[in-house]
């Protein structure tokens, strides 16, 4: 909220005050980079990220989704939530959302900041048997902040290959990495594949790559 002015003619005399965030706002993201640094020392293959997506890498995965195709919209490790707020103020209703979670303790803080979105505690890495029965119709999107080098290419395609199978054709699957080569092969004869510009503002500066099977 923007401080206080001292008196009228003082609001006459200089410009408005930049609005500075909201103090809970401020301690909800200390506290979100904490959870990520206790979680990344506890599992460091398994949250990959030491810090959550920032706001500009957020709102770019998110922006690959469009919120008037049907279906539902697919994100592969939330952690605290940072892409799921910016899928909600793209346009995508909570309602739509299915969240594939492994540490339970991100799964309780996203059920009670995203109530409406379906919250799945269990392996994002094997999607068939995690979202088996969830889905009512194919999706529109997959969205993953999940650390892909971590793994084998194999199984990194394994994932891919099982993602485009729930959703529709052409959907997108989207990926973000901050390594300079892309998490899954760029050519291949079975999925297109594209990338955005560097988004420097994050920290450390990411990449967002994009496959699609026609």
């Amino acid at each position: 909220m923007p401080l206080p002015l001292r008196s009228r003619a003082k609001a006459v005399a200089v410009s408005s005050p930049l609005p500075h965030p909201q103090p809970s706002k401020k301690r909800d993201i200390l506290e979100d980079e904490a959870r990520f640094l206790r979680s990344w020392f506890e599992r460091p293959l398994v949250t990959g990220a030491v810090t959550p997506s920032g706001r500009m890498l957020a709102r770019t995965m998110a922006s690959y989704v469009d919120p008037r195709l049907p279906g539902p919209v697919i994100e592969l490790g939330p952690g605290t939530g940072p892409v799921t707020d910016a899928l909600v103020r793209r346009g995508i209703a909570p309602e739509r959302l299915v969240l594939v979670e492994y540490n339970p303790d991100f799964c309780t803080l996203l059920r009670r900041r995203f109530p409406k979105a379906t919250v799945i505690q269990g392996d994002a890495y094997d999607i068939r048997a995690t979202l088996a029965g969830v889905l009512a119709e194919p999706a529109c999107a997959t969205i993953s902040s999940l650390p892909l080098f971590t793994k084998p290419l194999e199984q990194r395609l394994d994932l891919l290959t099982a993602a485009h199978n729930l959703m529709h054709p052409d959907a997108p699957f989207v990926q973000f990495t901050y390594a300079v080569v892309p998490p899954i092969p760029a050519k291949s004869t079975t999925y297109t594949a594209s990338r955005s510009n560097k988004v420097w503002l994050n920290l450390p500066p990411a990449r967002v790559w994009v496959y699609r099977r026609p």
